[in-house]
């Protein structure tokens, strides 16, 4: 088990293949998709990583995740989720993900939430056909119709389809194809639809009802972080100063 991705819905378009038929696909942008923590069994009780993605502004970020954020030494993040993985997929913190961590033709699960409807119907929410438009159905045709019982058990039952709040809610599509990706660019494009409006953030990861293609990598595509020299103490700096204040004196 490897560890999946967060990416932004950038919208939906259309490729064309060799042989001239056209794809629609939905782009998804890796917005500087990082590893900002690990959960190992030892310390948490089981094994995980920790993606964060986007920018955030450092005032907007609560204390305590600025100080996780600190450890990681990564930027603020808009997102922040987690995967489950293996103990042998665990990816160093600080690595950014490619967008070739997925392979063309490889299926996927992609997570999001879906577009809020407000306040619907039992037509639009549930596809209810509605009352008869005649023999005695006066001004409501497009109500549920009856939801109690007689007088046992006399209630109407919990989880009765009824007219209520319509989307904004976690939705899986599961088995969606990678047509394309573009690693300089950061994007994902697969077929089909995706949940979620524009602008709204995803989960992508392996499909979990289909077998991975034999060549993707493992624990996954991404880019080390770049290990930058330490600064010499202060007292190591200091002396070496004077030495050099000594030695212009003497000459």
């Amino acid at each position: 088990m490897r560890s999946g991705l967060i990416a932004q819905k950038l919208g939906m378009t259309r490729i064309f293949n060799e042989d001239g038929t056209l794809i629609p696909v939905t782009v998804l942008g890796l917005q500087n998709c990082q590893v900002v923590a690990q959960r190992t069994v030892d310390k948490d009780g089981y094994t995980a990583l920790q993606l964060g993605a986007g920018a955030a502004k450092v005032k907007n970020t609560p204390k305590a995740q600025r100080g996780q954020f600190a450890v990681a030494k990564v930027e603020p993040k808009r997102h922040v989720g987690e995967f489950r993985v293996s103990a042998e997929n665990l990816i160093e913190v600080g690595s950014s993900m490619l967008a070739d961590h997925f392979k063309e033709g490889q299926l996927v699960d992609v997570t999001g939430t879906s577009i809020g409807k407000g306040f619907a119907g039992a037509m639009k929410r549930h596809n209810f056909s509605g009352l008869r438009a005649t023999h005695g159905v006066s001004i409501s045709h497009r109500s549920h119709g009856s939801t109690g019982n007689s007088q046992d058990p006399g209630k109407v039952f919990k989880g009765k389809k009824m007219a209520g709040h319509m989307g904004d809610e976690r939705v899986t599509t599961q088995n969606v194809e990678v047509v394309k990706t573009d690693v300089d660019r950061g994007l994902i494009m697969v077929k089909g639809s995706v949940p979620g409006s524009k602008g709204g953030w995803i989960r992508v990861q392996d499909a979990v009802k289909k077998p991975s293609p034999k060549d993707v990598a493992f624990p996954g595509s991404f880019k080390a972080p770049e290990v930058k020299a330490e600064a010499a103490p202060k007292e190591v700096v200091k002396e070496a100063a004077t030495n050099e204040a000594v030695d212009g004196g003497q000459e």
